[in-house]
């Protein structure tokens, strides 16, 4: 299985999703059309889910992200969610004194049944 590799722009985050286990969004989320943008991310989790790792770690370093893209988000750990013979834990990073993504990730454990650690950063 191929790695999934996705430059980040001023819009888009940087995706790099690894078939060893490691699985990263970084930056900014406000793509223009967010289902198109995380569909390949939800195909790639689909295609890994047949053969996952023991362990799946998922580290989402957001700035910001806007509301179309909070759902898809919440549908890449959907998919994560369905991951079978996998242990997925969230690392979910957030900016001392922003409140609101602290609050993001808070709200995606209570939705989610996937092990979530919020980890305060000085800056992403």
């Amino acid at each position: 299985m191929k790695d999934l590799s996705l430059e980040g722009s001023a819009k888009t985050p940087t995706i790099d999703f690894k078939s060893a286990g490691e699985l990263l969004i970084k930056g900014r989320s406000i793509p223009e059309n967010s289902i198109e943008f995380y569909k390949p991310l939800i195909d790639w989790i689909s295609e890994y889910s047949d053969n996952p790792k023991g362990q799946t770690l998922v580290n989402i370093q957001l700035e910001y992200f806007n509301t179309s893209s909070s759902k898809c988000i919440l549908d890449v750990f959907k998919k994560l969610e369905s991951i079978a013979d996998s242990e997925v834990s969230i690392k979910w990073f957030y900016e001392e004194d922003d409140e609101d993504m602290l609050e993001a990730g808070e709200d995606y454990e209570a939705i989610i049944d996937l092990k979530f650690e919020m980890i305060e950063v000085e800056e992403l």
